[in-house]
């Protein structure tokens, strides 16, 4: 009989972002790996303003070594005090041993440390997801320019609307991800330190001999590599609902493209093709579009992980019971789930196949149908408004009815005859994109 492997979670069920960077970046290992970041930067902050021997931050810094401690014996205990910083802080104590063991988490309370901690899992999580929207971006950059006249069928509401080009689209998306960039740069940016002690007035620091509380934060900021907040942020849940926003938009964001991609892709359209579709167990034909299904899951998924980020933000009292524990989960979930979705948005960038020719092919669906709207823009001058509704509305029954196009029926009417109407151009679909490349032009400035 197979044993069960007993370590942290692989993501079995989870393939938007097993394996991904996001995965290691958020696993057990590197959330423990934080939480000694987290007190090595304590110690060595108060050794930088004299508030600790410097001998003491090197033995901490030196016993702070995640190979040394069983992560599975802390999550364990930790519940007996309700978090996982009550058991690290004995079993680093009694790693650094005497004479500086007691320099380990001294003034600090267990938040300051985990949420220290959580901000810098989301700091290196961040700069992977970061560096995969650069991927992501760069390849629909690509997209666009080399399609920038490709037309294709604009479509509302599920139906064909008018002609656009896949440039635009393609630019669009683009946009999208670069709005997402640039959420998580200044979130990243301002992700900060965590340092109120018991109940967020830093009173022990002071009992140890601190003198200025500003510095003291700054120093610790500085040692852990995060930002330096203005007040202790124990109920001031801001960097957490920041959080939330930007990995939920970025989700979306990333979502709205496989939404768009799951569509094309589908064989009645085969508009685009993802670069290598996933097979099915049962279906040797198929190519799924796997990587537009998983960024699908992971934007039905996200707002929800928000929405609890967001509950948290009422917390109470000076350092709050039950909205602070229940943050921890699904920070790490939206985490793993969208750097997991940065990683498959820019694989099917990269790899996506446009289809010029079923584009245009698609765009005669409709028998020309899908440019009545330029035709009632050239015809309601000439045969007023109402007029001119009437006979694309009477026209556009016909065309459906007896499977002729629309520029067979115009040509056909005696009202048309003396409006000298090129109606091989007015009718073509490839002649009615608009501003769509000077649009996705405009758009590609962007940097």
């Amino acid at each position: 009989m197979t044993s069960i492997h007993r370590d942290g979670d692989t993501g079995l069920l989870a393939p938007g972002w097993a394996g991904s960077p996001a995965a290691d970046a958020t696993g057990d290992s590197a959330c423990l790996r934080a939480l000694l970041d987290a007190e090595a930067a304590l110690t060595r902050a108060q050794a930088a303003l004299g508030l600790a021997p410097a001998e003491a931050a090197e033995a901490v810094t030196r016993a702070a070594d995640p190979a040394r401690f069983d992560v599975r014996s802390l999550a364990e205990r930790a519940r007996a005090g309700g978090n996982p910083v009550i058991p690290l802080v004995a079993d680093l104590t009694a790693a650094v041993g005497e004479p500086y063991g007691p320099y380990v988490h001294r003034g600090a309370t267990s938040q300051d440390i985990l949420d220290t901690a959580l901000m810098l899992v989301a700091a290196r999580t961040l700069d992977l997801l970061r560096a995969d929207l650069d991927r992501t971006g760069r390849a629909l950059a690509d997209l666009a320019a080399a399609h920038r006249d490709t037309p294709m069928p604009g479509r509302t509401l599920t139906q064909h609307a008018v002609p656009t080009t896949f440039g635009l689209k393609a630019a669009g998306w683009r946009s999208l991800v670069l709005d997402a960039r640039d959420r998580v740069t200044a979130v990243r940016e301002a992700l900060p330190a965590q340092l109120g002690g018991a109940a967020g007035t830093l009173a022990a620091f002071e009992a140890y001999g601190a003198q200025d509380p500003v510095a003291l934060t700054a120093a610790y900021a500085h040692e852990a590599g995060l930002a330096a907040p203005r007040l202790p942020w124990h109920t001031l849940r801001t960097p957490i609902a920041d959080l939330a926003g930007c990995l939920a938009f970025t989700a979306g964001a990333l979502g709205r493209i496989g939404e768009d991609v799951l569509t094309l892709s589908r064989t009645e359209i085969a508009e685009v093709t993802e670069g290598s579709g996933g097979g099915s167990s049962a279906m040797p034909h198929k190519a799924n579009p796997v990587r537009s299904t998983l960024l699908s899951a992971a934007a039905r998924r996200a707002p929800q992980l928000a929405a609890t980020l967001y509950g948290c933000v009422a917390a109470g009292d000076e350092r709050p019971a039950g909205a602070w524990h229940a943050e921890w989960e699904p920070l790490r979930d939206l985490l793993r789930l969208t750097g997991g979705a940065a990683r498959d948005a820019a694989e099917l960038a990269a790899g996506l196949g446009v289809n010029a020719g079923v584009m245009r092919r698609d765009l005669d669906l409709t028998r020309g149908l899908i440019v009545s709207e330029r035709l009632s823009a050239v015809l309601a001058p000439r045969l007023g408004r109402a007029r001119a509704k009437e006979l694309l509305t009477t026209l556009a029954r016909r065309t459906r009815a007896e499977h002729r196009s629309l520029g067979e029926l115009l040509a056909e009417e005696p009202q048309l005859k003396d409006l000298d109407l090129d109606l091989g151009e007015l009718t073509d679909p490839a002649r009615y994109t608009g501003f769509a490349g000077a649009l996705t032009d405009r758009a590609l400035e962007r940097r």
